[in-house]
């Protein structure tokens, strides 16, 4: 991500990916609907208690370097969250996927990604994925679907053309 790009940690938490990227001179959003954990992360940065499911999206035509996303999911949401990110810029995503209802919770099919649903949401021509995963991990047994993708620029390219893995 571009060095220094301002970071929305969606469904922030006591924000981990808030601090992580602070830390390393990114200035951060974060986003829960949680009092608690947005009275944990109010000296990180900017912190937004919103009911994103229920109530309008609190940062309409904000665009930022990166939007991290982690063991959340709520579909209405997915076309705004890849919205927010700027040209440039990169999502990160990781929440439960299809098969964790074997090994524990969440396990209702409206929580869990279906096989290659990050993937096909990052599919059109102005992202470039750098990863992806749809898989099993343990300690704890999960299931989970990961994606890195970049937002192409107005020419057509994700700047820079390799990425470091």
């Amino acid at each position: 991500m571009p060095a220094g790009s301002a970071v929305l940690d969606v469904a922030c938490g006591q924000g981990r990916h808030m601090r992580w990227f602070a830390q390393r001179g990114h200035p951060v959003t974060g986003i829960d609907r949680d009092p608690a954990a947005i009275a944990a992360v109010r000296t990180l940065g900017e912190a937004i208690e919103a009911d994103i499911e229920n109530g309008p999206w609190p940062l309409a035509g904000r665009r930022f370097g990166a939007v991290v996303v982690t063991n959340y999911l709520w579909r209405p949401l997915l076309p705004t969250l890849l919205d927010s990110v700027a040209e440039g810029g990169v999502l990160i995503c990781e929440t439960f996927a299809e098969g964790n209802e074997s090994v524990g919770r969440p396990a209702r099919p409206d929580f869990l990604l279906k096989h290659g649903e990050l993937l096909a949401a990052c599919a059109g021509p102005q992202w470039h994925v750098v990863a992806y995963e749809d898989g099993f991990l343990s300690s704890p047994d999960r299931f989970v679907q990961r994606i890195a993708a970049v937002r192409r620029t107005a020419h057509g390219t994700a700047a820079p053309e390799r990425y470091p893995l």
